[in-house]
C-alpha cells in the first residue's frame, strides 16, 4: 500500500549538455563584452552584472533543489508515520 517516491537520476549526457550550454552561453558573454563598441566602464559594468547573473542562477539552482529534497523527505517521513498507524491498527480487536 505504500509508494515510494521515484529517484530520479540525471544521465552523463544530460549533465554534459548542461556543461557544454553554460560554457557555449558564458563564453558568448565574454567575447561579447572584450569586443562590444562601447567604453570601458560600460564594459566593466556589464561583465559585473553578468557574473552577478551567473552566481545567483547557480544561489537560484541550489534553493530550488534544496527545497525539493527537504519535501521529498517529509513526504517520505510522512508516508512512513502513516505505514506503521496502519501496520499497528487491529481492525478485528475489541475496544472496552
Amino acid at each position: 500500500m505504500s509508494t515510494s517516491p521515484s529517484s530520479t537520476k540525471n544521465t552523463a549526457a544530460f549533465f554534459a549538455q548542461a556543461g557544454i550550454s553554460f560554457a557555449v552561453a558564458l563564453l558568448g558573454i565574454v567575447f561579447a563584452l572584450l569586443y562590444l563598441p562601447v567604453d570601458p566602464w560600460v564594459r566593466a559594468f556589464f561583465g559585473m552584472t553578468t557574473l552577478f547573473l551567473v552566481s545567483s542562477s547557480f544561489t537560484l539552482a541550489k534553493v530550488i533543489r534544496d527545497n525539493q529534497d527537504q519535501s521529498s523527505v517529509a513526504t517520505r517521513l510522512d508516508q512512513a508515520r502513516v505505514d506503521k498507524i496502519l501496520a499497528e491498527h487491529d481492525p478485528f480487536r475489541a475496544v472496552s
